[in-house]
């Protein structure tokens, strides 16, 4: 079936509303967009529910309002260059974030750290699906459950029209998260004593470190995917102002959202667990007003949770093509990828939204275990070795420059994960060392640290294999 033309077009100049591209390469020609569109994209996917929840879990898991405050803000500004250094690569590579990973880890190899991906979207777009699904209810007066499937299936749609319609969103989420968080302070400073949360202070390394984890987890969960939603700027664009943009974006939405999670927790008690979406709107409104701000928060979780959906897509066909050699996905196969990611998210919301807030804690710090080591191995070999010199059509050539499996980059990575172990500390498992150290974890810290370093030294020695400039699939050396 013909697709109509008022679908294909989205501006005179012909440029396609429905995205063709999923893994390949994106030549020259295509390229388009503003660091300004990469700036509101993060703010609004940090601006929303989501992360005020995680903000709040600093003081549901036992931080006071001060020390928490402190701790996230240090947490986010960690993380938050880990993620913006992910997403300066886009523009130099044209690639989505994952493939370059086959640069690291082979075209075999790379599956590991992307099959971990695919989880981590699953768990994210189902958490984020359990809050929007609930304020959807709230707002049409229907079941959890229903409002759950009506969120499930806009971000399908949302999802099969790509890149441009992502960004387009976020625009518009940006602006409607900036209007109802700065209502919602209002309400809350006009209302509420603030200055009483903050003079009760009880310091405890093991809570501050722990809300250092949650905004640190919060950002570094990103990086398997931030370069996705750059890969289309211009190629020429500075990688220092895409750092800037993405990682700005990123940390002050984020920071904003968790400040006010703080102190909901704070206000609300043991009032705030299962009732997170309802407390925090009844902090500010009722009536008219409520139901605009239940709006705003479905509204808010359409970006981010979009971005999963993508990216769990893009992460699927990456593995998928790996064994079959081919770079192009058709148009079928991203449907058929989409709908069963989601569909699968979905299932996991419905299934889970009755324990939602401990199990998206366990869920978030043990995932960030698998996710930092990856990421300090990709930094690391982009920005100490690589850079952009990357060879396109090797990354789906199993027997070209990156070979099938990278035995010392899989082994870093498995020791980058074996070495936070010790030093866990979740409600579904919990390190021997965590104790001696008062309950502290620390693993995040030794999984960017020991394999970032492994790593550095074990290339430093290795014979150089990268081309001296980037090679496109057009040409060959």
């Amino acid at each position: 079936m013909a697709i109509p033309e008022s679908l294909v077009k989205l501006e005179p100049e012909g440029r396609k509303l429905l995205e063709s591209r999923s893994i390949d390469y994106i030549p020259d020609a295509e390229r388009h967009g503003s660091l300004f569109s990469q700036f509101t994209l993060w703010l609004s996917a940090n601006l929303q529910v989501t992360a005020i929840i995680t903000g709040a879990l600093a003081v549901v898991l036992g931080g006071d309002v001060f020390w928490s405050l402190v701790a996230l803000l240090i947490g986010q500004l960690i993380g938050g260059a880990v993620m913006a250094l992910h997403g300066a690569q886009g523009p130099q590579l044209g690639l989505p974030q994952m493939i370059s990973s086959r640069v690291q880890f082979g075209v075999y190899g790379a599956a590991i750290p992307i099959a971990l991906v695919c989880l981590m979207y699953v768990g994210f777009s189902a958490s984020g699906t359990v809050l929007a699904g609930q304020a959807t209810a709230q707002l049409l007066s229907v079941s959890d459950t229903t409002g759950i499937c009506l969120f499930a299936a806009l971000i399908v749609v949302l999802t099969i029209l790509g890149y441009r319609s992502i960004h387009f969103v976020g625009r518009i989420a940006s602006v409607i998260g900036v209007l109802a968080f700065c209502y919602m302070f209002a309400q809350l400073f006009a209302h509420h004593d603030i200055g009483a949360l903050l003079a009760n202070r009880h310091f405890t390394i093991a809570s501050f470190l722990l809300s250092m984890s949650l905004s640190a987890s919060w950002q570094i969960a990103f990086g398997p995917y931030v370069a996705d939603y750059s890969r289309y700027l211009p190629r020429s664009t500075s990688p220092a102002k895409t750092f800037l943009a993405v990682g700005l974006g990123s940390v002050l939405g984020a920071q904003a959202s968790m400040v006010f999670g703080v102190f909901a927790a704070a206000l609300a008690g043991h009032e705030f667990a299962h009732h997170e979406v309802a407390y925090i709107v009844g902090l500010g409104a009722s009536g008219a007003v409520a139901a605009m701000l239940y709006f705003s928060i479905a509204f808010g979780k359409l970006t981010v949770t979009t971005l999963n959906a993508y990216g769990s897509f893009m992460s699927m066909a990456t593995v998928v093509s790996a064994f079959r050699a081919r770079r192009a996905i058709s148009t079928r196969h991203r449907f058929i990828y989409i709908i069963g990611m989601v569909g699968l998210s979905t299932l996991v919301a419905l299934a889970g939204r009755h324990s939602f807030l401990k199990e998206f804690t366990a869920f978030i710090l043990f995932l960030l275990a698998f996710f930092t080591p990856w990421s300090a191995i990709n930094l690391v070999d982009y920005y100490c070795f690589t850079q952009s010199r990357y060879d396109v059509p090797a990354l789906s050539d199993p027997d070209g420059r990156y070979g099938r499996w990278n035995a010392k980059a899989i082994g870093i990575y498995v020791l980058g994960v074996l070495v936070q172990m010790p030093f866990i500390s979740t409600s579904f498992y919990t390190g021997p060392f965590v104790d001696a150290l008062g309950g502290t974890d620390i693993s995040w810290i030794l999984g960017l640290i020991v394999p970032g370093v492994i790593y550095y030294v074990t290339m430093r020695r290795a014979p150089q294999t990268m081309p001296d400039r980037l090679i496109l699939p057009v040409e060959r050396d």
